[in-house]
């Protein structure tokens, strides 16, 4: 480990980690080009950054915890303000931006503060990366670049030991530079939209920076980082014993399927917990075949009158008895490795919750590298079950949109990551709606102003989104959906629009009040 201190950006000392000067890195340079100098001098360590009014606070014991494997990039910034300006969230729609500062929490916004890459990561990727700019700008194009391509980014409290009061005010990026971000980091069309963004919700108009961003191009996100090899040195794996989760409804031989698969997996799942649901008063279980047969795991059964998939998965999280549970769905297909190879991609990169390829008949695989997501899928899924004991799905979301999607965000608030598995593929046939669902009347199905988005989704964005990023999202919606509006004088469709959003944050609101979700 090689810690370079800094005081404003300028490199003030060079140590190891038991805090002892390295002569053989020059100081007084920018903090940039410090990290290229010690990575080309010493290719196979940590590198750490380090504000001066943080060193005392430094916690040198935990950086190897948090650095558990070479693909990771960690920082954390003690103050309010980021580097780039909260307006940045009028153009990015991941749940990346609005960082819990309070754990472990994914995040591409990295920071000046404090903070640490490996010296492999670096020499790997030089050739695309600019070391003659400010190095705020520098980690945080590094992370938004190469986070897609399977660097792990995180905003880490852990690397600051204890109470401190003292504090470094990061230099907040211009309006010049948010514009030059987003031109260099998404596709061009995204800075007109910035600018018309400004002028609607800030009543700025932003001509200069618009132009001058138009003459920077975007910047290269083919990075190869699997040569880099990854092994986590955290032990997160007790007992590779797993239980399996699968709500269902009218799909019999489907499940039975499923239930093939799982038999001859190479590690056996230890209980089989199936959640059938039939909303018929008289109604009784047509899963026969749970008897009928013999099965080489238990299958503990359940069933029950009340529809709904979040109440039903919410049952089934109850039921598990094992260290691991995999969250699965009545319409899946998968190979035989499937629980053999989720426990050796769990071990590989020591994370406790894990998302697999998911793909319908027509669909084709776009993101071929194990990499962060902000998705989560409850139907392809492995968790720690040591976490379902502190989440649930929201009854908020029953029978609409975003119950996965949230229960993902649980997670993520609780300091777990979500990681995709590129190389681990399960089929979703996506089988016809089975024959005992009933047509769900929700409360604003009545409103003479239908209300746009749909309130569940307006739940989850005004939760976990920053209030620019909900701003952003508005304004893209009602651009979509005006060139499917039979409205198209443009002053009576905004008037419109906006009512329709008014409702839905109505009822987003009540959704909210709901003591039982």
């Amino acid at each position: 480990m090689i810690i370079i201190v800094h005081h404003k950006h300028k490199t003030t000392q060079v140590m190891d980690a038991k805090k002892q000067t390295i002569t053989s890195v020059a100081i007084g340079n920018t903090l940039t080009q410090t990290i290229y100098d010690v990575s080309t001098t010493f290719p196979d360590v940590l590198i750490v950054w380090c504000n001066l009014a943080y060193l005392k606070v430094l916690d040198v014991n935990s950086i190897p915890k948090v650095f558990h494997h070479r693909r990771i990039l960690a920082s954390y910034n003690p103050t309010a303000n980021y580097f780039l300006q909260k307006q940045i969230g009028y153009v990015e729609r991941s749940f990346f931006v609005k960082v819990n500062n309070k754990v472990t929490y994914p995040t591409w916004m990295m920071s000046s503060s404090v903070g640490g890459v490996h010296a492999s990561v670096i020499n790997n990727l030089y050739k695309d990366l600019n070391f003659n700019i400010n190095f705020d700008y520098f980690i945080n194009s590094l992370a938004k670049r190469a986070m897609v391509e399977g660097l792990f980014c995180y905003s880490e409290p852990k690397l600051l030991q204890g109470n401190f009061s003292a504090t470094a005010e990061i230099k907040q990026g211009s309006i010049y530079e948010t514009f030059k971000f987003v031109k260099q980091h998404y596709k061009w069309v995204w800075v007109f939209f910035l600018s018309l963004s400004y002028l609607i919700y800030e009543k700025k108009i932003t001509l200069l920076p618009l132009i001058k961003s138009l003459f920077y191009k975007q910047l290269n996100t083919t990075f190869n980082l699997q040569q880099i090899p990854t092994q986590s040195t955290k032990s997160v794996i007790n007992k590779r014993e797993i239980d399996v989760i699968i709500p269902t409804i009218g799909r019999k031989q489907y499940l039975y399927d499923v239930l093939k698969d799982l038999a001859t997996q190479t590690i056996m799942p230890k209980n089989v917990i199936i959640v059938e649901q039939n909303p018929l008063k008289t109604s009784k279980s047509e899963l026969d075949y749970l008897t009928n047969e013999a099965w080489p795991f238990k299958i503990k059964h359940t069933f029950t009158h009340q529809s709904g998939v979040c109440n039903a998965r919410n049952l089934a999280l109850s039921q598990v008895e094992s260290e691991w549970t995999f969250l699965g769905d009545d319409d899946n297909r998968f190979d035989s490795n499937l629980i053999e190879t989720l426990f050796n991609r769990i071990n590989q990169y020591g994370v406790q919750v894990g998302t697999t390829v998911y793909l319908q008949a027509n669909e084709v695989q776009t993101y071929l590298q194990t990499a962060q997501t902000s998705i989560f899928g409850a139907g392809n899924s492995i968790i720690k079950s040591s976490l379902i004991q502190k989440v649930k799905f929201n009854l908020n979301y029953e029978f609409n949109y975003g119950e996965d999607t949230d229960f993902g965000m649980q997670l993520r608030h609780l300091g777990e990551d979500v990681v995709y598995f590129a190389d681990i593929k399960i089929d979703h046939l996506k089988a016809p709606i089975g024959g005992y669902r009933t047509k769900v009347k929700h409360p604003w199905s009545e409103d003479t102003i239908v209300p746009k988005p749909s309130p569940t989704i307006q739940l989850l964005f005004q939760t976990y989104f920053t209030p620019e990023q909900l701003l952003g999202y508005k304004l893209l919606l009602g651009l979509r959906s005006y060139k499917n509006s039979d409205i198209k004088n443009p002053w009576t469709y905004i008037t419109h629009y906006n009512k329709q959003w008014k409702r839905s944050q109505f009822w987003s609101y009540k959704l909210q009040q709901n003591p039982n979700a």
